[in-house]
């Protein structure tokens, strides 16, 4: 084999190209990375000009700008370490668009102002809740291939 298509020992990407941000992996890519902006300056807003107002619902956003940053990151990065990190944090951003969307609407009272997860991203036009479907698809996938 040559350099040019042997993996890196550390799990980056091949040499020659990232198999993650080909085909709809770009769209998932430019998804996460809207996501990634939207959210991030949303929370920063939120914590700078009025936390004291809705802490748990702000500090919410700031976990998802975390989490949208980290999966454009390893989706950009490529390589199997990166896909499979990329894996489990859709699977746990699922998990957490789930529980708020659920919380959300069990108890609106807990929320006086929305975060981006909030009734499953209702105001992101379910963008939340249909992203972390598609990303697992797409990185299992990414794998196979």
């Amino acid at each position: 084999m040559t350099e040019r298509t042997q993996a890196r020992p550390d799990g980056g990407p091949k040499p020659g190209g990232n198999k993650l941000v080909k085909g709809p992996g770009i769209l998932l890519v430019w998804l996460y990375g809207v996501m990634s902006v939207g959210s991030v300056s949303r929370s920063v807003y939120e914590v700078a000009v009025k936390f004291d107002h809705a802490p748990l619902a702000y500090s919410l956003s700031v976990v998802a700008a975390v989490v949208y940053c980290f999966i454009t990151y390893t989706l950009v990065r490529g390589g199997e370490t990166a896909r499979r990190a990329a894996l489990v944090c859709c699977a746990a951003e699922l998990v957490g668009v789930l529980t708020v969307g659920t919380w959300t609407l069990a108890d609106p009272g807990a929320f006086p102002d929305s975060s981006v997860w909030s009734e499953f991203g209702m105001g992101y036009l379910f963008i939340p809740v249909l992203l972390p479907l598609t990303g697992i698809a797409w990185l299992r996938r990414a794998r196979a291939a």
